[in-house]
Parts: C-alpha cells; sequence; structure tokens
C-alpha cells in the first residue's frame, strides 16, 4: 500500500495539549500526567511552565498519585504482604511521586473554561491495585480550580495518598526576592535522604517560619508542613508576591489535603534555578505507605476528592 500527502506532525514530548480560557485567564493541560502546563492571567504568569516540546521538568505543573514524595526504597507492606515498587530517585534509593505524573491521560469532556482527564492505575507486581484516577482543570473569575478524584475500582482495599506540584511565580526575579506567607505551624523532620523522621514546630527553625509574611531570601527550602492554618474562609492559603505587590496564590481545604511539600527550585546552573517556588498540596507525607501517617485506605469502590484554587495577588 503506497501512502501519499505529508506526515503527520509528531505530537509534542509534554503530550496533546488542551487549553481553556476565561476572561483573562489561559491555561494549558498536557496528557502527559495531567500536567498543568502554563498558567497565566492577562499575560502574567501564575505558575512555572515549560514548552510543549520539552519533558516536563522538575515534575512542573504534575499531578502526584497513588503516593506524593517519597518511598523508602520502594518498598512497603500493606495487607500482609511486602511489596516493592522501581526506585525512581537513585540517588536517595526512593521511589518518588506515584505513577500517574508519567501517565498519559485521556480527554474525557471539555469546554472553553474547563477539561477533564482520566487515567487508570492498573495493577502492577508492586502495587496490585486497580484505580481510576479523574481530573478537572476549570477556570473561573477567581483563577484555575483543580479536583482530582481516585476511585478504587478494584476488588482489594488500595493504599493511596495524593498530591499535586505546581510552582508559583511573583513575576521574573528569583524566589529570592519574593515574599512568602505560609501560615503553617509544624514542621516535618528529615534525614539525608529526604525522609521524615518527626515533627517539630516552626518556632524551632525559625528561617523556615513564614506565618508571617516575609521574604525568603537565601533560605533553601525542600521541606513539608503541616499544621495548616485555615483562614476566616476555612481554607489555606499560601502565596508568593513581588516587590510591585502582585503575585499568586494557592488555597485548599486543610482538613482534606493536611500536609503540603515546599521547594525552592534549587538547581544551579539550570534555567529552573529558584524561578518558582513549589507549593505542593498532599494528603500525606513522604513515606506514609510505611509510616501510616496521613495514608488513605479506599475500599472497593469508595473515592478521594480533593481540590485546589490557583489565582493572581493583585498589588
Amino acid at each position: 500500500m503506497t501512502s501519499t500527502g505529508h506526515p503527520a506532525a509528531p505530537r509534542p514530548r509534554s503530550g496533546a495539549q488542551h487549553t481553556i480560557t476565561h476572561g483573562g485567564y489561559r491555561a494549558t493541560i498536557a496528557s502527559v500526567g495531567a500536567t498543568l502546563r502554563e498558567l497565566v492571567l492577562d499575560g502574567r504568569a501564575l505558575v512555572a511552565g515549560f514548552e510543549a516540546d520539552d519533558v516536563r521538568p522538575m515534575s512542573r505543573g504534575g499531578l502526584l498519585a497513588p503516593w506524593p514524595n517519597r518511598l523508602d526504597a520502594g518498598t512497603y507492606t500493606f495487607a500482609g504482604r511486602r511489596l516493592r515498587v522501581p526506585i525512581t530517585e537513585p540517588e536517595r534509593n526512593n521511589a518518588n511521586h506515584g505513577f500517574v505524573s508519567w501517565q498519559d491521560w485521556a480527554l474525557e469532556t471539555a469546554t472553553e473554561e474547563s477539561v477533564t482527564l482520566t487515567t487508570r492505575i492498573v495493577p502492577v507486581p508492586g502495587y496490585p491495585f486497580d484505580l481510576v484516577q479523574r481530573a478537572t482543570y476549570a477556570l473561573t473569575d477567581e483563577g484555575l480550580r483543580t479536583t482530582v478524584e481516585g476511585r478504587n475500582v478494584g476488588a482489594d482495599a488500595a493504599p493511596y495518598g495524593l498530591g499535586a506540584h505546581p510552582y508559583l511565580v511573583a513575576g521574573d526575579s528569583p524566589v529570592d526576592d519574593w515574599t512568602l506567607s505560609l501560615p503553617a505551624e509544624t514542621l516535618v523532620l528529615v534525614d539525608d535522604r529526604l525522609l521524615p523522621t518527626g515533627t517539630a514546630p516552626v518556632t524551632q527553625q525559625p528561617s523556615k517560619d513564614y506565618r508571617e509574611a516575609r521574604a525568603v531570601g537565601a533560605t533553601v527550602l525542600d521541606d513539608a508542613f503541616t499544621g495548616l492554618r485555615a483562614g476566616a474562609d476555612g481554607m489555606f492559603t499560601a502565596s508568593v508576591v513581588a516587590a510591585d505587590g502582585t503575585g499568586t496564590a494557592i488555597s485548599w481545604d486543610p482538613a482534606v489535603l493536611p500536609w503540603t511539600q515546599v521547594y525552592s527550585s534549587d538547581k544551579p546552573g539550570t534555567p529552573f534555578h529558584r524561578a518558582g517556588l513549589a507549593v505542593e498540596p498532599m494528603t500525606c507525607p513522604a513515606n506514609a505507605f510505611n509510616s501510616g501517617e496521613g495514608l488513605l485506605v479506599l475500599e472497593p469502590g469508595a473515592s478521594h476528592t480533593a481540590s485546589w484554587l490557583i489565582g493572581p495577588v493583585r498589588a
């Protein structure tokens, strides 16, 4: 059989692109990882994005399930079975951020202002459970709301955790120049492999205490927090703000997502170095499959839903 015409252009490395708009907002979701690739308001970036044909750098905008953060040696015990998943952070011998972050999500529905993508976590030797993930991104006057549902469609109860990895930005200057507000009372202590060893009040490490908004400066952040303090609206809100008073905020219900990881994007010698501040909503801290801290167990047919809002801080 002879083909004619020009071959189809290759798909971008980050997958199919789904762009939604509302007012002055534009968001683009890439199908690999159901990734928030860009979020812009009137030409101003609210998150650190990347090009469509890039392989997503540093988990920017990805979703993290069925566990966020690190899993010690990729091993855990559940329902009497010792299980092992592949190591994805070999320098620390950890399995990082679950599976769905690198799966290609399918389009379910789309409108001008919203898009819903789905993927399935199929049973594998290290995670022999069957889950469907559904992510909806919707623009409103307030910003971009992300809603993620995990549903157990298998026959066995499944361990589960969820997180997300957006990098907030406040202008073109580096993180050092921004003011951070992070009303969290408790810092997670870690070892040299960034695995939790306990917790302490943030007052014990003043450099990590941002309950009152202050400049990030040269502080290196790669820390988890809990004790998230809700505002009058019942939501936990973190924000980064530039010298001109503009910036970006993220908010969520701390009863549903009681943990967050904050990372100052320290990658010297790369264009990503301190170019955004990751504020990651999470249901559990690192290594929850072993510690049980914050671990969710989805019974057959059960689901878990969480959402967060990313929006502008205006001068």
